[in-house]
């Protein structure tokens, strides 16, 4: 039986390396976006540049695609206004308006922001097959997609704070995100 049991994890084991290999191919490739309203440009730094600028959970989750610990993360349960940006490229890609709380631990949204910087793959890592999401420019880990999410998507996205970076709506405009002011004006 423990010799059964050792070769399903090997074999789901290599499953997932064959399809994370197969999924990653082309990755290093250095894209950069058009720009936005603002002028900026959202790209992928070099790998020496990610590891001065991102901490150790940061650089395991985006890179690695590794998953944070639940609850134990800085915006699972942030409730200021504002929007979550890629940490590695500065990305736009979900709001506070479409963040609610799952339960999960980890902070969920109903859609994206900037649906063009969202890229889904499948992800056999597990003993599941999963829909992981990266942003387009960074091509960083964000977390996963679900179809058990509220109305009217249906979805939820399932992020990991360590690939986000909070900018509060009154700081939005300074940080060079003001195209998104009109959102949070009642």
């Amino acid at each position: 039986m423990k010799i059964l049991f050792t070769l399903i994890l090997l074999s789901v084991s290599l499953i997932g390396i064959k399809g994370n290999a197969e999924q990653t191919s082309g990755t290093n490739m250095q894209t950069e976006s058009s720009p936005n309203k603002s002028g900026q440009h959202y790209s992928k730094p070099a790998d020496d540049v990610l590891r001065q600028k991102l901490n150790a959970v940061q650089y395991r989750v985006t890179q690695e695609e590794g998953t944070e610990s639940p609850f134990k993360n800085e915006y699972w349960d942030e409730h200021r206004a504002g929007i979550y940006v890629d940490v590695v490229s500065g990305e736009p890609l979900f709001s506070s308006l479409d963040k609610y709380d799952s339960g999960t631990g980890w902070p969920s949204f109903s859609k994206p922001l900037v649906a063009e910087h969202i890229t889904e793959k499948s992800d056999v890592s597990l003993f599941s097959r999963r829909t992981e999401v990266r942003s387009k420019y960074g091509d960083s880990h964000l977390g996963h997609v679900f179809d058990d999410g509220p109305k009217p998507t249906g979805l939820r996205y399932c992020m990991n704070s360590a690939s986000l970076r909070f900018i509060p709506v009154e700081e939005l405009e300074k940080a060079g995100y003001g195209e998104f002011l009109p959102l949070f004006k009642k």
